[in-house]
């Protein structure tokens, strides 16, 4: 859920960036109009939007095939349990903030009713006139219009049309559904732009409407000279609002764009494009807690090790003697790893399993997880070749480490399972302590191939420390000669990416 949130406010930046270099200095309002309301839709579906065409005629430049290696599994689990205390935190912080924007939201929807129901109206045919006492003030809700008494008074109608072309319009809708997003996205400042944008693009429309019957200068005048009262409601179209004086008064007198540069607004494709493509090729890995929590109450298990397949690639079977935590598959003890094994079918390397085990312990939850593509480390060198070599995703016949059989499957499992025991048991853990790193999670990045004799070449690695780096690299190089994989009858080249991780107290 937060990388799909993160997805939303980067592609609402984008949007926004699109529209202030290139749109909004037109004249084209409603062009403009229609691209501030739908451009924020877009930015909450294209992330759920994933093509699988697109998948496959992007190059692929990632390698993803081999399960994060732990080197402290223990110091990840009661990390574990603190990452899920921060995300209780987190969901309680948002609810708050959800509580008290709806709470603002309707205690001035509620002062707009009170200046209705305390002040006289005069009713027209298209629209209700709210006539102020004791505010001078000038705006619009909907198919009210709130003026001062001396305007009519005065026979001062310019401003009375300007609030009257916001409500033939429409307006308020706008608006209101930029407050709706507010209260839902309180935290994102970007919906904020967006109906700030909104706001000055209606005064646009308006004033063009009323300069077409009235002289500029006079309406110019009218702009400067009166005083009104600026109404702290952000869903009211209000007539004064010293911030965008200056900008209306450039727009009224700039002359009308030319319509060739409506040629702008397809700057919008390549941009659709390029997020299609970005949230195609990612996964946010991500598996929503409360789904998990339906499916463990609801469905009844049996208890001689038999297991369940959803359509959502949840399995779950018996068999462990964890209780109540979630782990991957390298943080179990090899004796829940054949468990898991041979009631599973892995088909697919671009998954990663993980498990859930009931709290009354009777129960073991295995869960498909999309792995998301780690990218490569930034090194020298570190690109993929075109020389032969396979994606390990859909070479034919995997490489082999020595001792693993079974078909294609248990061979990739097995050679995953293998290579994280080598990592566990060789790599110098202690070797950490006195590098002077400071406190948290550290990542190593380590790429290599399997060339097409089963050798292992070109290991890369990208540390947080020189020691570190040729610790790695040591680590890889030790690996046995492997039966190297095959595609069409041919041996070829298998690269790797291998993510390490260690905790540093």
């Amino acid at each position: 859920m937060i990388n799909y949130i993160l997805q939303v406010i980067l592609f609402q930046t984008l949007f926004l960036a699109v529209y202030d270099l290139f749109l909004q200095k037109e004249t084209f309002f409603k062009w403009n109009r229609f691209y501030l309301l739908t451009t924020p839709l877009f930015s909450f579906i294209i992330p759920i939007m994933k093509f699988e065409s697109i998948q496959q005629t992007i190059p692929q430049e990632y390698i993803v095939q081999l399960p994060t290696v732990f080197l402290n599994p223990q110091a990840f689990l009661e990390q574990t349990s603190q990452h899920t205390f921060t995300l209780n935190f987190i969901a309680i912080a948002f609810y708050i903030g959800l509580g008290l924007f709806t709470l603002l939201f309707l205690i001035r929807l509620t002062k707009i009713f009170q200046l209705i129901g305390s002040n006289t109206i005069i009713k027209k045919r298209d629209y209700s006139l709210v006539l102020l006492e004791k505010r001078q003030s000038a705006f619009s809700f909907f198919k009210y219009l709130f003026v001062n008494e001396h305007l009519l008074k005065s026979k001062d109608l310019q401003i009375i049309k300007h609030e009257l072309i916001h409500c033939k319009q429409n307006h308020t809708i706008d608006l209101l559904y930029f407050e709706l997003l507010k209260i839902v996205l309180w935290f994102n400042p970007l919906v904020y732009v967006y109906q700030k944008r909104i706001t000055l693009l209606h005064e646009y429309i308006s004033d063009a409407e009323v300069v077409l019957e009235t002289d500029k200068r006079t309406y110019f005048n009218r702009l400067l000279a009166e005083t009104f009262n600026v109404e702290n409601i952000s869903f009211i179209n209000q007539f004064f609002k010293h911030s965008f004086i200056k900008k209306r008064i450039v727009m009224i007198t700039k002359e009308k764009s030319q319509k060739m540069k409506q040629l702008k607004y397809l700057l919008i494709v390549p941009l659709l494009m390029t997020m299609l493509v970005y949230v195609s090729c990612t996964n946010d890995g991500q598996v929503e807690i409360e789904e998990l929590n339906n499916i463990i109450e609801n469905e009844v298990i049996p208890r001689e090790g038999k297991y369940f397949e959803g359509e959502n690639g949840i399995k779950i079977f018996t068999g462990s003697s964890l209780e109540g935590r979630i782990v991957s598959f390298e943080e179990m003890t090899n004796k829940e790893k054949e468990i898991f094994i041979s009631f599973k079918n892995l088909e697919d390397l671009r998954f990663e399993y993980s498990l859930v085990i009931d709290t009354n312990g009777d129960r073991v939850h295995y869960i498909k997880i999309p792995q998301p593509p780690i990218p490569m480390p930034p090194l020298e060198r570190l690109e993929i070749e075109q020389s032969g070599d396979v994606p390990f995703a859909i070479i034919e016949d995997v490489p082999v480490y020595p001792g693993c059989k079974g078909n294609k499957s248990k061979l990739r499992a097995c050679l995953q399972e293998k290579i994280t025991a080598h990592i566990n048991s060789n790599f110098n853990v202690e070797l950490a302590k006195n590098l002077g790193l400071s406190p948290g999670v550290k990542r190593i990045f380590v790429v290599f191939k399997i060339d097409n004799e089963g050798n292992i070449i070109d290991i890369m690695a990208r540390t947080p420390h020189k020691a570190l780096q040729e610790e790695a690299i040591r680590v890889v190089n030790l690996l046995p000669k492997m039966i190297p994989g095959k595609q069409k009858g041919e041996a070829v080249g298998v690269k790797y990416a291998l993510p390490i991780a260690f905790k540093v107290e």
